[in-house]
């Protein structure tokens, strides 16, 4: 049984009505711990037929208009778009962005060579930077994307960009070519014996949304930026985003980015985005409307959202589950859609913690017996207790891979954490048995504790600096850089009295 069974519209009542988040995670059916993941490639569109009957009507009495046709394919795009926003954290509601993002992608596709098509473009609730569109003409926009951006010019950029595959017929004619896995889908596709998980790692794998050939992001990248120009936009917007997007990339935290996952940023794409630019016009042409954009996005969510779970540096915590756990020093740590998953800076091991149903399970031991794991060593499993919590753990190798795993009951739910690494020597067991040690549960002050991140403006002013600008920040790590990131300033670059630069701010 899926363990996704608590809606994020529920949580958030929850939350709302002030029920304990302890009591509450015992008495819910648990989900996987987290609710995004921009990855998830969409399924086949279903292209079911549509039968339908009108009602006959007495002759005297007048028709009413008809209404519009729906057909098969239509409704089947429709599930798949609801499906697809699920997948990805679900909508995001922001109506000043969500009008500015409608407003461009008009202006954008008035100037296309197909001015009628229509489009519809959704803001989802997601803190990584990422765009895409899909043959349907439904364009999807995280948060993130709309945080890094600095102006109307540069979401432009990356809007056109976006209906360019759909107009060149990119996403019809490419290939699906299957891609060698990563390490941390090797990990989930490969310990956790979970159709589901596996169905979607293979998908993942094999396909990607916006898996384009290197022709063809060139090809959209030209198409796009000349759109752009058409509409009035500045069309050096392209490559300032994608200098932006190659600076969030190199300093990325793990929510940072997973654009550049599947939309390559490379010196020759920005050298040619700069060389279409010049060839339109020279620098200064074009609205960019950087005030009316960043007053658009005052306030917007920033980073994950605590409804979901949110990442603090190492620490992963959830508010309403009521459990935090910290993951071994040198990891990453992303929270995706089936599990909160970590990768060493080696890239030679990982991690994943998810939750299940506790369901009629009543002996940890014998769930590390039950087949979940293939080739678990018998004599490795062992019962213990981690911060009061009842656990067991246990080992077990596969090819090259040995794992370290845990199992802990909270409440209803079982939370199961894998280490897997490629190391012989067990170098890899103190830190699996440090992140075991760290999972427990929340104290009611640490659950109130967590706050929201959002966006904020601030104005420079005389001899400020970007080191001074950036103390104002709610986070922990790299303010500094984060800051110039965020309002795309490369080191060099000093501050201009007067203007306004975003901040992270609880």
């Amino acid at each position: 049984m899926s363990a996704c069974g608590v809606t994020k519209r529920k949580m958030r009542a929850e939350v709302a009505d002030g029920r304990s988040p302890h009591a509450q995670a015992e008495r819910d059916t648990p989900r996987r711990v987290a609710v995004r993941s921009i990855g998830v490639l969409a399924s086949a569109f279903l292209l079911a037929s549509c039968a339908t009957e009108t009602s006959k009507l007495p002759a005297s009495a007048p028709l009413p208009p008809a209404a519009p046709r729906v057909t098969g394919v239509e409704r089947a795009a429709d599930r798949e778009h609801q499906r697809l926003v699920a997948s990805l954290g679900g909508s995001y509601r922001w109506p000043a962005a969500e009008a500015r993002l409608k407003t461009i992608v008009a202006k954008l596709v008035a100037a296309t060579d197909t001015p009628t098509e229509g489009y519809r473009v959704t803001l989802l609730n997601s803190p990584t930077v990422n765009a895409f569109a899909l043959p349907t003409g439904n364009i999807y926009v995280t948060r993130g994307l709309l945080a890094l951006a600095n102006d109307d010019s540069e979401l432009a950029g990356v809007l056109a960009h976006e209906i360019a595959h759909v107009t060149a017929k990119h996403a019809s004619a490419r290939a699906e070519l299957a891609e060698k896995s990563a390490l941390v889908s090797r990990v989930v596709s490969e310990v956790l014996n979970n159709p589901a998980d596996s169905e979607t790692v293979t998908n993942q794998s094999q396909r990607t949304i916006a898996g384009f050939s290197r022709g063809q992001e060139l090809e959209a990248d030209r198409i796009g930026i000349r759109t752009m120009a058409r509409a009035g936009y500045d069309p050096y917007g392209s490559s300032r985003f994608l200098a932006s997007l190659g600076r969030n990339s190199a300093g990325r935290q793990p929510q940072a980015s997973n654009f550049l996952a599947t939309h390559p940023s490379t010196p020759e794409r920005i050298s040619q985005a700069l060389a279409t630019a010049r060839s339109i016009a020279a620098p200064g042409l074009g609205e960019r409307n950087r005030a009316e954009y960043l007053a658009a996005i005052d306030g917007i969510a920033y980073g994950d959202d605590p409804a979901d779970g949110v990442v603090r540096g190492r620490a992963f915590i959830h508010p309403r589950l009521g459990i935090t756990f910290v993951a071994p020093e040198g990891y990453s740590i992303d929270n995706t859609a089936q599990a909160v998953l970590g990768v060493s800076r080696n890239g030679e091991s990982a991690f994943r913690l998810d939750a299940v149903e506790a369901g009629g399970i009543d002996s940890l031991e014998d769930f590390l017996r039950s087949g979940w794991i293939e080739k678990v060593d018998p004599a490795s499993i062992q019962p213990l207790t981690v911060n009061g919590l009842p656990a067991a753990t246990a080992t077990a190798a596969s090819n090259d891979w040995r794992f370290h795993l845990a199992v802990v009951r909270v409440g209803n739910s079982i939370y199961r954490l894998v280490l897997a690494s490629r190391d012989r020597d067990n170098a890899s067991g103190p830190a699996f048995t440090e992140t075991l040690n760290s999972l427990r549960r929340l104290s009611d002050s640490e659950i109130h504790a967590v706050r929201p991140l959002r966006l904020a403006l601030v104005k420079a002013g005389p001899g400020d600096t970007p080191d001074m600008l950036a103390a104002r920040m709610a986070i922990a790590n790299a303010r500094v850089e984060r800051f110039r990131i965020l309002n795309g300033l490369d080191p060099s670059t000093p501050l201009a009295t007067g203007e306004s630069y975003k901040v992270v701010v609880e």
